[in-house]
């Protein structure tokens, strides 16, 4: 009886041993940053070996520990310190807290790049990001955003002082302009209109990823600009606010430019909900060059009223999904009360003269975006989802002509665009040859209906009704934590469908009209990208890339200038761009430094040429190539300063091997900006940029002395702006802004080359501002 109990005791004892073996072998970790708040995704290595990532609660579970020693823990997050543990079994009680110190701020993460949050300094390619501080103080100056992005983006053609962002191209080519990734443009027939679809007092940042991109679709050959908008931070009250009054005038030149502009945003985080609305109105007097004349109207801004509401509703179901719905509505009309007397080329502006127009007020009547986005984490193997369905509905109004030598008679044409499409992004974690690596992957669809019409009913370019279906996968492998290769593949399958028409008549009695049978256009074809970073030294950071775009761009171009009676004769193959680039940034010390070099071919571009007096699609080979360069040197606390220098220039070859440049709707000369930020005393700061566009003469007169259209010469212009900021307390502040400090009487770029009198327009005189704005 003895010899059961001590059996007994022996065995529960060795139960309770082994049991507190078994516990001490299920080590937990816990990873959080210095708010407290969880790191999902934090890369766990022990011993060297990766051994997973932590879950949606920065939690983390190893079941089977080696007992042999003490155990080498090390975690790591993109824009974290790593940090590392050595830990003894014996020592362990509870879950091994690591507490990340974030190393970059947000500014430093994006979302473009690779459709999921990344460090910039893992993405081999060159990004220009426009904070919402950047995007305040440039506001202070103008709210125009063809003007901000033109003075502060490298790479992207100056402000073009119109309505229109004309001329604006991104390294010599097309750009795709995003609002939370919803697609402004209309590649099929292409408005100019998409930089301004958007209020800034919305954005919470601005992603300019430069060069084709193979993960976007139609329209991105030059790069994307894509709108983030804002969200309430995660420590926002129920009720936040923010209320902006704005006056605006011409101090030397006073009449009649007396404009003005009020905006109100609330946010805030109330359990499970968070909210973001905003309404603003905004009125642009009538503008005035050096001199103190009307800015002739062509496509102006003068009298121009300009109207957004936005909503995000955002509401987390759980620890790992959460529901968003965004609302955007834009409007920018011009209401002339002064017309176009047109100059002489090269010797007189046009300017403008009081008058009433017309037409029906020229800009942007309407332009709605809607999207419902969910997001789920952990769906499978540590997988997230993002899926989103938008709608878009876009219209351009041009401006009112008495004779036109497109059609007959006077008339008015407007492109009206409309989009529908779905959006399932997933991204999976995993490993490769002991390397942390994952996969992003999905679907796009997309409907894109666009035609251009008269307001009297004329059809201008019929129908053009895309349907594409693009699957794509996209693969980054952390090499030695180290080097990282991102490479990728979209195949894009597209179908444009025009239904037969009738080119529009260009005399009485429906005289040069021709029928033109229908049909269907189809675009298929894959598109690649690979590139390579290197980010182990702040000081060094090279990358190395190759990737592809693809855009069907000016396909109404071509199809309203038909002059067969079948599709099937016209040159409508899309335009397949492959960009090589190599680059670097560094920080060293008080400076950061950045600079890149660009060579981008397409065996089928496309140029607007003059022929004839009409704007034709040229479809050739081309070469584009360019560098682009940015330093900035923090002096001290107080004193910043910095610039940038943008060089681009283009090619096309013709059939007989010579090659010609590229006009100056697609090349744009040098651009160089310089800026100073300096805080005398902590309430008080003061910015001041210059922005200089060079000199570029290519092509020769005729014999007459007359330039075609786009390839007039163009001379240097330096203009320069200041923007003051007194911050009265928390809640007040007050604004000083003046553009064209020294009201420098002078021709934007657009209107050097396009060697038209009727668009001989001189830019704006000084411009000053008053701002007041109060956040509670």
């Amino acid at each position: 009886m003895k010899n059961r109990t001590r059996y007994m005791m022996f065995a529960a004892g060795s139960l309770v041993l082994l049991g507190t073996q078994l516990h001490a072998q299920e080590l937990s970790l816990l990873v959080k940053n210095t708010e407290n708040q969880p790191v999902a995704q934090a890369n766990i290595r022990l011993n060297g070996k990766n051994i997973g990532y932590s879950n949606q609660q920065g939690q983390f579970y190893l079941a089977k520990v080696p007992t042999n020693g003490p155990l080498q823990f090390r975690v790591s997050y993109t824009g974290y310190s790593a940090l590392e543990k050595m830990v003894s079994l014996d020592t362990v009680s509870g879950p091994i807290l690591f507490q990340l110190n974030a190393t970059q701020t947000l500014d430093e993460i994006i979302v473009t790049a690779g459709r999921k949050a990344e460090s910039i300094s893992t993405v081999p390619s060159s990004v220009s990001i426009l904070t919402t501080k950047e995007i305040e103080a440039q506001s202070q100056i103008s709210t125009n955003l063809s003007t901000i992005l033109g003075n502060t983006i490298p790479g992207l053609g100056t402000a073009t002082n119109k309505a229109t962002n004309s001329g604006q191209t991104l390294r010599g080519r097309s750009v795709l302009v995003l609002i939370d990734g919803i697609p402004q443009s209309t590649p099929l027939m292409n408005g100019q209109r998409d930089l301004r679809t958007i209020d800034p007092s919305v954005i919470e940042r601005v992603e300019v990823i430069k060069g084709a991109t193979s993960i976007y679709g139609n329209g991105s050959a030059g790069g994307i600009i894509n709108y983030i908008t804002r969200n309430p931070a995660k420590d926002s009250a129920p009720i936040q606010g923010i209320t902006s009054l704005r006056t605006t005038f011409n101090p030397i030149n006073s009449g009649g430019t007396l404009g003005y502009r009020a905006a109100q945003t609330l946010y805030g985080r109330k359990n499970s909900w968070d909210y973001t609305v905003s309404g603003s109105a905004d009125y642009v007097g009538l503008q005035r060059d050096g001199d103190g004349t009307a800015l002739g109207q062509t496509d102006g801004l003068s009298n121009t009223y300009q109207y957004n509401a936005f909503l995000k509703l955002g509401y987390t179901i759980d620890n790992s999904s959460n529901l968003s719905a965004v609302y955007n509505f834009y409007r920018s009309n011009q209401h002339n009360r002064y017309i176009s007397q047109t100059g002489v080329y090269g010797q007189s502006p046009t300017i403008g003269v009081k008058g009433d127009d017309p037409g029906k007020p020229a800009g942007t009547p309407y332009n709605h975006n809607a999207m419902l986005t969910y997001t789920k984490n952990n769906l499978f193997a540590s997988t997230s989802l993002v899926a989103s369905a938008y709608y878009n509905t876009f219209r351009s109004m041009n401006r009112y002509v008495e004779k036109a030598s497109a059609w007959y008679g006077p008339g008015q044409t407007q492109i009206n665009s409309e989009k529908k499409g779905l959006r399932i992004n997933l991204n999976t974690p995993f490993q490769v040859f002991g390397s942390n690596a994952d996969v992003t992957y999905g679907l796009d669809l997309l409907n894109d209906v666009t035609d251009q019409n008269l307001t009297d009913g004329r059809v201008y370019i019929p129908y053009m009704n895309m349907l594409n279906v693009a699957p794509y996968a996209q693969v980054k492998i952390d090499f030695l934590e180290n080097l990282i290769f991102k490479g990728g593949v979209r195949y894009e399958n597209a179908t444009v469908k025009i239904k037969d028409f009738n080119t529009i008549a260009t005399g009485p009695d429906n005289a040069g009209s021709i029928a033109v049978k229908g049909g269907e256009i189809p675009y298929k074809g894959a598109t690649f990208n690979a590139g390579l970073r290197y980010n182990k030294y702040s000081f060094f950071n090279p990358f190395i890339s190759f990737s592809q775009g693809f855009a069907i761009n000016e396909l109404g171009r071509i199809v309203r200038r038909a002059t067969d009676n079948d599709l099937d004769s016209l040159k409508t193959d899309p335009i397949i761009t492959n960009n090589y680039e190599i680059g670097f940034s560094s920080n060293y010390s008080i400076f950061q430094l950045s600079a890149s070099y660009y060579y981008s071919t397409s065996k089928m571009g496309v140029e607007l040429v003059d022929i004839g007096g009409y704007l034709m699609p040229q479809r050739l080979p081309e070469d584009v190539y360019g560098y682009e360069v940015a330093l900035s040197a923090t002096i001290s606390p107080q004193l910043t300063v910095g610039g940038t220098y943008a060089y681009v220039e283009g090619k096309s070859k013709k059939e007989d091997g010579t090659k010609s440049y590229l006009n100056g709707s697609r090349i744009s000369p040098i651009k160089a900006t310089g800026y100073v930020y300096y805080t005398p005393i902590k309430p008080l700061t003061f910015q001041l940029f210059w922005v200089h566009t060079g000199a570029r003469d290519r092509f020769l007169p005729n014999d007459k002395g007359v330039y075609k259209n786009s390839e007039g010469p163009v001379k240097p212009v330096d203009l320069f702006n200041l923007n003051g900021n007194y911050q009265i307390n928390k809640q007040w502040s007050l604004g000083l802004g003046v553009e064209n400090l020294f009201n420098k009487n002078y021709y934007p770029v657009v209107s050097q080359y396009r060697a038209l009198n009727e668009e001989y327009v001189r830019g704006q005189g000084m411009m000053a501002s008053f701002n007041i704005n109060y956040k509670f």
